[in-house]
Protein backbone atom coordinates (compact mmCIF):
# COMPACT_ATOMS: atom_id res chain seq x y z
CA UNK A 1 0.00 0.00 0.00
CA UNK A 2 1.36 3.39 -1.04
CA UNK A 3 2.08 5.92 1.67
CA UNK A 4 -0.33 8.87 1.70
CA UNK A 5 0.83 12.07 0.14
CA UNK A 6 1.73 14.68 2.73
CA UNK A 7 0.30 18.20 2.61
CA UNK A 8 1.70 20.88 4.90
CA UNK A 9 -0.78 23.61 5.88
CA UNK A 10 0.85 26.70 7.40
CA UNK A 11 -1.68 28.93 9.17
CA UNK A 12 -2.11 30.32 12.68
CA UNK A 13 -5.88 29.77 12.38
CA UNK A 14 -6.67 26.12 13.31
CA UNK A 15 -9.99 26.32 11.43
CA UNK A 16 -8.12 26.50 8.12
CA UNK A 17 -6.11 23.37 8.89
CA UNK A 18 -9.29 21.53 9.88
CA UNK A 19 -10.88 22.51 6.58
CA UNK A 20 -7.99 21.01 4.62
CA UNK A 21 -8.00 17.87 6.75
CA UNK A 22 -11.76 17.45 6.35
CA UNK A 23 -11.57 17.74 2.56
CA UNK A 24 -8.32 15.86 1.85
CA UNK A 25 -8.05 13.14 4.51
CA UNK A 26 -10.69 11.01 2.79
CA UNK A 27 -8.85 11.29 -0.53
CA UNK A 28 -5.64 9.67 0.59
CA UNK A 29 -3.74 12.72 1.87
CA UNK A 30 -2.05 13.21 5.22
CA UNK A 31 -2.51 16.82 6.38
CA UNK A 32 0.22 18.18 8.67
CA UNK A 33 0.01 21.66 10.17
CA UNK A 34 2.40 24.42 11.22
CA UNK A 35 1.39 27.57 13.10
CA UNK A 36 4.04 29.88 11.62
CA UNK A 37 6.74 30.16 9.00
CA UNK A 38 9.63 29.16 11.25
CA UNK A 39 7.87 25.93 12.26
CA UNK A 40 7.02 25.21 8.61
CA UNK A 41 10.61 25.61 7.41
CA UNK A 42 11.82 23.41 10.25
CA UNK A 43 9.40 20.63 9.28
CA UNK A 44 10.27 20.91 5.59
CA UNK A 45 13.98 20.58 6.37
CA UNK A 46 13.35 17.37 8.33
CA UNK A 47 10.56 15.72 6.34
CA UNK A 48 9.45 15.33 2.73
CA UNK A 49 6.17 16.92 1.65
CA UNK A 50 4.23 16.86 -1.60
CA UNK A 51 2.72 20.35 -1.38
CA UNK A 52 2.57 23.35 0.95
CA UNK A 53 -0.38 25.67 1.54
CA UNK A 54 0.56 28.81 3.47
CA UNK A 55 -1.31 31.82 4.76
CA UNK A 56 0.25 35.28 4.25
CA UNK A 57 -0.49 37.02 7.55
CA UNK A 58 1.06 35.11 10.43
CA UNK A 59 3.13 35.98 13.50
CA UNK A 60 6.78 36.42 12.56
CA UNK A 61 7.67 35.34 9.04
CA UNK A 62 4.87 35.91 6.54
CA UNK A 63 3.67 33.43 3.93
CA UNK A 64 5.37 35.13 1.00
CA UNK A 65 8.75 34.78 2.72
CA UNK A 66 7.94 31.13 3.45
CA UNK A 67 7.09 30.54 -0.23
CA UNK A 68 10.27 32.27 -1.43
CA UNK A 69 12.50 30.25 0.89
CA UNK A 70 10.85 26.95 -0.01
CA UNK A 71 11.06 27.65 -3.73
CA UNK A 72 14.70 28.67 -3.35
CA UNK A 73 15.70 25.48 -1.51
CA UNK A 74 13.20 22.99 -3.02
CA UNK A 75 11.98 24.35 -6.37
CA UNK A 76 10.14 21.10 -7.14
CA UNK A 77 7.85 21.48 -4.10
CA UNK A 78 4.55 23.21 -5.03
CA UNK A 79 3.54 26.09 -2.76
CA UNK A 80 0.04 27.57 -2.75
CA UNK A 81 -0.67 30.93 -1.10
CA UNK A 82 -3.89 31.10 0.93
CA UNK A 83 -5.06 34.43 2.31
CA UNK A 84 -7.98 36.65 3.17
CA UNK A 85 -5.88 39.75 2.40
CA UNK A 86 -5.28 39.29 -1.31
CA UNK A 87 -3.94 42.16 -3.39
CA UNK A 88 -2.29 42.70 -6.76
CA UNK A 89 1.05 43.33 -5.05
CA UNK A 90 0.81 40.08 -3.10
CA UNK A 91 -0.11 38.13 -6.22
CA UNK A 92 2.74 39.67 -8.21
CA UNK A 93 5.28 38.74 -5.52
CA UNK A 94 3.78 35.24 -5.24
CA UNK A 95 4.01 34.72 -9.00
CA UNK A 96 7.61 35.98 -8.99
CA UNK A 97 8.39 33.33 -6.37
CA UNK A 98 6.92 30.66 -8.68
CA UNK A 99 4.03 29.53 -6.48
CA UNK A 100 1.55 26.98 -7.74
CA UNK A 101 -1.56 29.01 -6.93
CA UNK A 102 -3.10 31.88 -5.01
CA UNK A 103 -6.31 31.14 -3.09
CA UNK A 104 -8.52 33.74 -1.43
CA UNK A 105 -10.48 32.99 1.73
CA UNK A 106 -13.13 31.87 2.46
CA UNK A 107 -12.18 28.51 1.00
CA UNK A 108 -14.63 26.01 -0.42
CA UNK A 109 -14.07 22.23 -0.66
CA UNK A 110 -13.84 22.54 -4.45
CA UNK A 111 -11.13 25.20 -4.14
CA UNK A 112 -9.10 23.05 -1.75
CA UNK A 113 -9.45 19.89 -3.82
CA UNK A 114 -8.84 21.63 -7.14
CA UNK A 115 -5.73 23.47 -6.01
CA UNK A 116 -4.37 20.27 -4.44
CA UNK A 117 -4.89 18.29 -7.66
CA UNK A 118 -3.12 21.04 -9.62
CA UNK A 119 -0.22 21.06 -7.14
CA UNK A 120 0.09 17.25 -7.38
CA UNK A 121 0.28 17.40 -11.19
CA UNK A 122 3.09 19.94 -10.88
CA UNK A 123 4.81 17.80 -8.25
CA UNK A 124 4.72 14.73 -10.48
CA UNK A 125 5.97 16.70 -13.47
CA UNK A 126 8.96 18.06 -11.54
CA UNK A 127 10.86 15.27 -9.78
CA UNK A 128 12.97 16.27 -6.77
CA UNK A 129 16.52 17.35 -7.41
CA UNK A 130 19.17 17.31 -4.74
CA UNK A 131 20.48 20.85 -4.58
CA UNK A 132 24.18 21.36 -3.98
CA UNK A 133 25.40 23.19 -0.90
CA UNK A 134 26.54 26.07 -3.11
CA UNK A 135 23.09 26.38 -4.72
CA UNK A 136 21.31 26.41 -1.35
CA UNK A 137 23.70 29.04 0.04
CA UNK A 138 23.33 31.20 -3.07
CA UNK A 139 19.53 30.96 -3.06
CA UNK A 140 19.31 31.73 0.66
CA UNK A 141 21.64 34.72 0.25
CA UNK A 142 19.52 36.06 -2.62
CA UNK A 143 16.31 35.87 -0.58
CA UNK A 144 18.02 37.49 2.42
CA UNK A 145 19.31 40.31 0.20
CA UNK A 146 15.82 41.02 -1.13
CA UNK A 147 14.39 41.10 2.41
CA UNK A 148 17.18 43.41 3.58
CA UNK A 149 16.59 45.82 0.70
CA UNK A 150 12.86 45.98 1.41
CA UNK A 151 13.48 46.64 5.11
CA UNK A 152 16.02 49.37 4.35
CA UNK A 153 13.55 51.12 2.04
CA UNK A 154 10.85 50.94 4.72
CA UNK A 155 13.27 52.33 7.33
CA UNK A 156 14.18 55.17 4.97
CA UNK A 157 10.55 56.26 4.73
CA UNK A 158 9.90 55.70 8.45
CA UNK A 159 12.95 57.68 9.60
CA UNK A 160 11.35 61.18 9.29
CA UNK A 161 8.41 60.13 11.46
CA UNK A 162 10.70 58.65 14.10
CA UNK A 163 12.90 61.78 14.08
CA UNK A 164 9.86 64.06 14.38
CA UNK A 165 8.57 62.03 17.31
CA UNK A 166 11.96 62.31 19.02
CA UNK A 167 12.11 66.10 18.54
CA UNK A 168 8.56 66.60 19.80
CA UNK A 169 8.96 64.24 22.73
CA UNK A 170 12.18 65.65 24.22
CA UNK A 171 10.69 68.87 25.73
CA UNK A 172 7.80 66.89 27.19
CA UNK A 173 10.16 64.34 28.68
CA UNK A 174 12.20 67.12 30.29
CA UNK A 175 9.08 68.77 31.74
CA UNK A 176 7.84 65.40 32.92
CA UNK A 177 11.09 64.75 34.75
CA UNK A 178 10.96 68.20 36.39
CA UNK A 179 7.37 67.59 37.47
CA UNK A 180 8.26 64.21 38.89
CA UNK A 181 11.23 65.50 40.86
CA UNK A 182 9.15 68.48 42.03
CA UNK A 183 6.38 66.23 43.30
CA UNK A 184 8.92 63.96 44.96
CA UNK A 185 10.68 66.87 46.67
CA UNK A 186 7.37 68.29 47.92
CA UNK A 187 6.33 64.93 49.30
CA UNK A 188 9.67 64.50 51.08
CA UNK A 189 9.47 67.97 52.61
CA UNK A 190 6.18 67.30 54.38
CA UNK A 191 6.92 63.66 55.19
CA UNK A 192 7.69 64.39 58.86
CA UNK A 193 4.72 66.67 59.49
CA UNK A 194 2.51 63.88 60.84
CA UNK A 195 -0.93 62.83 59.57
CA UNK A 196 -1.70 66.36 58.46
CA UNK A 197 1.52 66.34 56.46
CA UNK A 198 0.18 63.61 54.22
CA UNK A 199 -2.78 65.75 53.24
CA UNK A 200 -0.56 68.77 52.77
CA UNK A 201 1.82 66.63 50.72
CA UNK A 202 -0.99 65.48 48.46
CA UNK A 203 -2.22 69.06 48.12
CA UNK A 204 1.24 70.31 47.20
CA UNK A 205 2.01 67.37 44.93
CA UNK A 206 -1.32 67.41 43.08
CA UNK A 207 -0.39 70.20 40.61
CA UNK A 208 2.87 68.47 39.75
CA UNK A 209 1.16 65.10 39.29
CA UNK A 210 -1.56 66.70 37.18
CA UNK A 211 1.05 68.41 35.01
CA UNK A 212 2.92 65.14 34.71
CA UNK A 213 -0.24 63.38 33.48
CA UNK A 214 -0.94 66.16 30.97
CA UNK A 215 2.61 65.90 29.66
CA UNK A 216 2.80 62.12 29.54
CA UNK A 217 -0.55 61.54 27.78
CA UNK A 218 0.47 63.22 24.47
CA UNK A 219 3.82 61.41 24.55
CA UNK A 220 2.12 58.05 24.94
CA UNK A 221 -0.37 58.87 22.18
CA UNK A 222 2.35 60.09 19.82
CA UNK A 223 4.52 57.06 20.57
CA UNK A 224 1.62 54.73 19.76
CA UNK A 225 0.98 56.50 16.46
CA UNK A 226 4.66 56.31 15.50
CA UNK A 227 4.87 52.66 16.56
CA UNK A 228 1.82 51.58 14.55
CA UNK A 229 2.92 53.67 11.58
CA UNK A 230 6.43 52.22 11.59
CA UNK A 231 5.06 48.70 12.08
CA UNK A 232 2.74 49.12 9.11
CA UNK A 233 5.59 50.37 6.90
CA UNK A 234 8.05 47.68 8.00
CA UNK A 235 5.59 44.77 7.90
CA UNK A 236 5.18 42.59 4.82
CA UNK A 237 1.85 40.99 5.69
Amino acid sequence: MNAPRKILVVDDDPVVAKSFDRVLSGKGYAVITARNGEEALSKISNENYDAVFTDIKMPGMNGLEVAERIRASQPWLPVVIVTGYGSDAYEARAEAAGVSGFLRKPLSPDMIEGSTDKAMHERDATPPKQATVEEVIAATAEVAAKESTAKNIALFFAAPFIGLAYILAMPFVALGMLSWFGAKAAATKVKNMGPAGKHIGLLVSAPFLGLLFIIVAPIVGLAMLVWFGASAMLGYK
